[in-house]
């Protein structure tokens, strides 16, 4: 953690003595404002994405270690007829590498996104009431490395860590506290009467002036700043929806820091320089606690991610250059991987809300150029000159993302596929609104699994492999769209290793949740469907579907592992693979 400033340092300490515990600081030096400051002495510099960085292979030797007893927990329960799956935990418990590697990814589609992803990680957490019994998958949250967010399922993922890796019954049920209360939507801004203290008025006014300081400062402002401040209100348990509460901060946290709870992600899309358009061979970048970057052969590199915003050239940082801290606003990223909801504040006018939001809108829209309206931008750009031979960004000052499923990827797999990260299977939960109705057609998995392909144009594949996935048609006709599907049961159909991917398409169980990207408002009663159907998608109604569901479960964990440590595959599993 670096805090900057002596009331932040004091802020700390005091929180040491009294066993407060969060997930995320406000230590960000001036509000939502980044200062420049002096570096430490081991300047930050741009490092190759040849392999894992140093903070996360030493995050890793903990996290792994934490997952195999509730990885063997788990599998007890998921009940394998013949195969003493928690036995087989237990014998391997010393051997990282022989566990399996589990990761979760939440898709995009806004708060249809976020409530129906929320609703599988509540199925997924042994904190949850109820939630280990016959039936249920309590205890996947505890036991996966990796759980990835993109757009509204980087709402979700942001929201659980940055308030103290939280449960998602406390976010409903938080009455102390304005998170996820959807009643009033961002136009109208939080109730007061709790942490929230600024009427309608205030809140407009405080978004504005504190995006105005950040460009007063000499940073770049884009409609994302207005964008992310608004959500913040919404995701952020704390007064004026934290303003100085940081991403990277993420890492200092106890639980995250001790291995106790997966590495976050949010994923976002390049747009380089003269691009409307977003191909499917863009750079994709991934945001962790630790780094800002890309596997991708264009860049192909990370940035220490405390330190984004410092004036970067070829890789380092000159030594008359200040590093620049609190950049990585933790609502700043959250809405860079959804400025497709730009579209929110774009189209105000056009809509019913209320005459000060418009009022507010056409503000901020008068502040900023026409080509912000869509992009977050992150000059200064960290990766400037650097792979001039392969960056489309390399020449430019200036960086600049978008959603991460503008280029059909609204699945997150891209940070949970790389091979230095050995991930085994992935429990791909897809909230998209691809058809007409608003529900997915695995467009997502087509996307990523084409991509895979690509080894000529520029190698963007890089390496990565995906199973084979269907054209959309096909899968829409086999019905692939409303039931739980796995993909690359059979390991050896690949010429690499694999991820196996359990799909989780919404689909209604208990409620049609099928709402539109763009409601920006929900009443607690539906709020609370969409989270339940959520939570019966991820356990085919707990079980009720199909008694077999947690076995097969169980053996998709199991299977890559079975394979590496030359184990049989139990009965059951085979017939469920």
């Amino acid at each position: 953690m670096n805090i900057h400033s002596p009331s932040l340092k004091a802020f700390a300490l005091f929180l040491s003595f009294a066993g407060t515990v969060f997930a995320a600081f406000p230590n960000a030096p001036n509000g939502y404002t980044p200062e420049g400051e002096d570096c430490p002495s081991n300047r930050p510099s741009i490092r190759s994405a040849d392999s894992l960085s140093q903070s996360e292979t030493s995050w890793l030797e903990k996290r792994r270690n934490v997952t195999a007893q509730n990885m063997g927990d788990l599998l007890r329960r998921c009940n394998i007829a013949g195969f003493d799956a928690q036995g087989y935990i237990a014998r391997n418990q010393n051997n990282a590498s022989a566990l399996p590697n589990i990761a979760i990814a939440a898709s995009g589609g806004g708060y249809r996104a976020l409530l129906n992803g929320g609703g599988a990680i509540k199925a997924f957490d042994s904190r949850e009431d109820n939630s280990t019994a016959p039936g249920h998958l309590g205890g996947l949250l505890q036991s996966a490395t990796y759980l990835a967010g993109l757009s509204g399922g980087g709402w979700l993922v942001g929201s659980i860590y940055v308030n103290n890796f939280t449960t998602i019954s406390d976010l409903q049920n938080g009455n102390a506290s304005s998170t996820w209360k959807f009643e009033q939507s961002i136009f109208q801004g939080p109730s007061t009467g709790s942490i929230q203290i600024f009427s309608t008025a205030q809140y407009f006014d405080s978004i504005y002036d504190e995006v105005g300081e950040k460009r007063s400062n000499g940073f770049q402002a884009s409609i994302t700043d207005y964008w992310g401040r608004a959500l913040s209100y919404q995701l952020i348990n704390a007064t004026a929806g934290g303003p100085a509460y940081t991403w990277s901060s993420i890492q200092s946290q106890d639980s995250f820091a001790n291995g106790q709870s997966p590495m976050p992600f949010i994923v976002a899309d390049g747009r380089a320089p003269g691009e409307t358009l977003i191909p499917s061979n863009t750079t994709v970048y991934e945001f962790n606690p630790y780094e800002f970057g890309t596997w991708d052969p264009t860049t192909f590199g990370f940035v220490p991610l405390e330190y984004l915003g410092s004036n970067f050239s070829e890789g380092s940082l000159p030594e008359d250059v200040d590093c620049v801290s609190g950049f990585d606003n933790a609502g700043f990223i959250m809405g860079t991987s959804s400025s497709l909801f730009n579209q929110f504040l774009l189209n105000a006018n056009g809509t019913d809300i209320p005459e000060l939001a418009k009022t507010f809108v056409n503000k901020i829209l008068g502040a900023i150029s026409s080509d912000n309206n869509d992009i977050a931008d992150y000059t200064p750009n960290p990766f400037y000159h650097y792979r001039n031979e392969t960056s489309l960004n390399a020449q430019s000052q200036r960086l600049t993302l978008v959603d991460g499923g503008e280029d059909l990827q609204n699945i997150p797999l891209h940070p949970l596929i790389q091979p230095s990260r050995s991930v085994d299977v992935i429990f791909a939960i897809d909230s998209s609104a691809d058809t007409e109705n608003y529900w997915p057609n695995g467009t997502s998995l087509v996307a990523t699994y084409q991509r895979s392909l690509n080894t000529s144009t520029g190698n963007i594949a890089n390496g990565t492999s995906f199973p084979s996935v269907p054209d959309v048609n096909t899968f829409v006709n086999l019905g692939l769209n409303q039931k739980p599907t796995f993909f690359g049961c059979n390991s050896s159909n690949t010429s690499t290793i694999t991820p196996l991917i359990v799909y989780l398409p919404n689909t209604p169980y208990a409620y049609h949740s099928n709402v539109s990207t763009f409601d920006p408002s929900y009443n607690t009663t539906e709020r609370d469907a969409i989270l339940q159907n959520g939570y019966e998608v991820a356990t085919m109604a707990n079980g009720t579907v199909d008694s077999m569901w947690p076995t097969c479960v169980g053996c998709a964990i199991l299977s890559r592992s079975l394979e590496r440590t030359g184990t049989t595959v139990p009965d059951h599993g085979a017939g469920a693979l």
